[in-house]
């Protein structure tokens, strides 16, 4: 199976990005880590493995690249204002970097965005905002508003808000959502999301599934047996899903 490790300096955030591809053809697929994640989560989880055949025969092309969390939502030595700016200026490296870099690799039509926990609501909010660039979205155990306090989650905005933070939150900005091309784009998407039935974002899950059905927005929604927020309950899940 093909390995590849990628590694270049980023203008638009001022430091080094790695990544490492996974596959050599296929559905490309951006998987992003958790909170705690690096580029190489998913290869030191097993998620790679659990995928091996589906990358052998070609169907899938995996890039796992960097989070952020730590400069981001995490970075609690900034003000939150500086962390969700820190955040557009990650999703503009996704848009204006990683993405032309896939399609220069890889010229299937098809795009998936992959995440767990917090990569999670990464993958959803670049999904929901630019639905035009994508065909499948899988997200594992997500928090979709990250100014939610849910048992040991805090908001990660400490009480901040502002029209960034709205439209960074996939549950805040979708009940306003009236564009017909936007909505149109994102009824096209086949979107998986999974939780839990005693995990924490449960609500917060069933909460955006409807909002989803109120835009006429096809969408799955499994729900797993017990606290699914976890590595080896993620190994499952991949094969099945992306």
């Amino acid at each position: 199976m093909n390995r590849e490790y990628l590694r270049w300096y980023s203008h638009r955030l001022q430091r080094d990005m790695e990544l490492l591809v996974f596959g050599h053809t296929g559905a490309k697929v951006l998987m992003f880590p958790t909170r705690d994640g690096r580029f190489w989560e998913y290869e030191q989880l097993g998620i790679v493995a659990s995928l091996a055949d589906k990358l052998r025969a070609g169907y899938l092309q995996l890039y796992c690249i960097e989070g952020l969390a730590t400069e981001t939502f995490y970075g609690s030595h900034r003000h939150p204002a500086e962390r969700i700016r820190r955040h557009e200026a990650f999703e503009n490296y996704i848009l204006n970097e990683v993405l032309p870099l896939m399609a220069e690799k890889n010229p299937n039509d098809c795009t998936i965005v992959q995440g767990c926990s917090l990569g999670a609501y990464q993958a959803a909010s670049l999904v929901f905002r630019h639905p035009h660039l994508f065909r499948k979205l899988v997200a594992f155990s997500g928090r979709y508003d990250l100014t939610l306090k849910v048992e040991s989650f805090g908001d990660l905005f400490d009480g901040y808000y502002d029209d960034t933070v709205y439209f960074h939150t996939p549950t805040h900005f979708l009940p306003g959502l009236n564009c017909d091309w936007r909505l149109e784009k994102l009824r096209q998407i086949d979107i998986v999301l999974t939780i839990g039935d005693a995990d924490p974002f449960l609500d917060n899950n069933l909460h955006l599934s409807r909002l989803l059905a109120e835009k006429q927005v096809g969408h799955q929604l499994h729900r797993w047996d017990g606290r699914a927020h976890r590595a080896g309950v993620w190994r499952k899940m991949a094969p099945l899903y992306i």
